[in-house]
């Protein structure tokens, strides 16, 4: 091999040497290097190689996951065994035969009911009895008699503020003009009007107002008023029926009853830091049915709805899920609220505030906190120096940033106690000791 490659260089050099004569004797230094044809790249061949081999190997891999063998022989079937359990003992269980298809008919009882011969596939619909009023027990109502009953004690209430106006329900608690409802609805309202069910509308005052029970009473110049009958809360069980009467979405809807059942009761909820106990209910309640009645089936009033629990969480779409202020708590709180005006006990600084908007704050350059909008006169509030359009800044060194959170506060505290407070006005802050005391609104 290597002569015969001797005799190809012997063979082309003159050639080589004719055709390069010119460059000899321009470049001394020329030096002859043999063929100059390059090798052959197999590069390609090998990556395509490479590739083939991949796709193979998966191919392989997918058949396997498969269990399909195409190269070998599907083995014949083997008849499964039944899976056998050992108890702790060591005993075996008792294992259940098959029925036998070959057996007769009747002796197959455990193979459930067969389709009958003359069996139909179209839709068909049979004829149904008129409904008939529900009667829970012996001497209940039916809910067509028990909305009869409560309606004329139900009315509409709508209330406005200086930038707002907003709806909600109550109930007549007597012919004299007491009507009961939430304290929520009522909340910072500058005219009251209530609307009855026979369409005569009248300008209500607020008797009292209960933050911590959500309940209050109004008082309108009305007569013909239909007082409604209350019922105690605590006979109440989980599952018995009860319907809902309001102004769901407003006074549009007025009237509206809806049906559920007790869910839960004595629920513990705490809401802006004030521990409430409610009445479930899977009654549907909507904005607009607080204030109204929860009422059971012998057409008694057992609870002030109060609110949904998209009311006190974060949560949209949650149905079935009311809460009611049960008669049982709600009666001493009413009596108090008609007799003093107020809730003995109750703690309070003097004050009453709003959230301020925003806008105000970046264009006044205003820190966050609650403008102060009244001061209750001879209040420790007033007698410190506090005046209506401060902003109360922090109280103990926790922020105060809305009233929920000032009343979140109070309820942690109790009548006599001295709390650090600062306040801002006119570009300063101010820091004083303000004394809690017993509200009487």
């Amino acid at each position: 091999m290597a002569k015969k490659h001797k005799d190809e260089l012997d063979i082309r050099e003159p050639e080589f040497e004719n055709a390069c004569e010119c460059q000899h004797e321009q470049d001394s230094g020329y030096y002859r290097t043999g063929s100059t044809t390059p090798p052959k790249d197999h590069a390609g061949v090998v990556a395509v190689v490479l590739v083939l081999l991949i796709l193979c190997s998966g191919l392989i891999t997918a058949l396997g996951l498969l269990d399909i063998h195409p190269f070998h022989p599907a083995a014949p079937a083997e008849p499964r065994s039944p899976m056998s359990f050992s108890a702790a003992d060591g005993t075996l269980p008792q294992v259940l035969e098959q029925p036998d298809p070959a057996q007769p008919e009747d002796a197959q009882e455990n193979m459930g009911p067969t389709c009958p011969a003359d069996a139909h596939t179209d839709l068909q619909l049979k004829s149904s009895p008129q409904g008939s009023e529900n009667m829970a027990q012996e001497g209940a109502l039916s809910w067509q008699q028990v909305y009869e009953k409560v309606l004329p004690s139900v009315v509409s209430i709508t209330t406005r503020t200086p930038n707002t106006s907003s709806n909600g329900s109550g109930v007549v608690m007597s012919c004299e003009g007491y009507i009961i409802t939430s304290a929520h609805v009522v909340e910072n309202a500058s005219s009251i009007e209530v609307l009855l069910t026979d369409g005569r509308t009248f300008g209500a005052t607020v008797v009292g107002a209960d933050g911590i029970s959500d309940l209050a009473v109004l008082y309108i110049e009305a007569d013909g008023l239909t007082a409604a009958e209350f019922g105690d809360s605590d006979s109440l069980r989980v599952g018995d029926e009860v319907v809902a009467i309001g102004d769901p979405l407003g006074a549009e809807l007025r009237g509206t009853m809806t049906e559920g059942t007790i869910s839960a009761i004595n629920r513990d909820l705490k809401i802006g830091g004030k521990n409430m106990t409610m009445l479930q209910t899977t009654a549907a309640l909507n904005p607009g049915n607080s204030g109204g009645p929860l009422i059971n089936c012998y057409g008694q009033v057992i609870g002030i709805n109060t609110m949904k629990i998209g009311d006190y969480a974060s949560t949209s779409g949650v149905k079935g899920l009311g809460f009611s202020v049960p008669m049982t708590s709600a009666k001493p709180v009413v009596e108090q609220l008609i007799s003093i005006g107020y809730v003995s006990g109750r703690p309070t600084f003097g004050i009453k505030g709003q959230m301020l908007s925003s806008f105000y704050q970046y264009y006044y350059r205003l820190p966050v906190g609650l403008l102060i909008t009244e001061v209750k006169d001879r209040s420790t509030a007033q007698e410190a120096g506090v005046q209506p359009g401060d902003l109360l800044l922090s109280i103990n060194g926790i922020r105060i940033t809305s009233a929920n959170k000032l009343e979140e506060l109070l309820y942690g505290l109790s009548v006599g106690d001295k709390v650090n407070t600062v306040i801002y006005r006119s570009g300063r802050e101010y820091e004083m000791m303000l004394s809690v005391e017993e509200s009487e609104k």
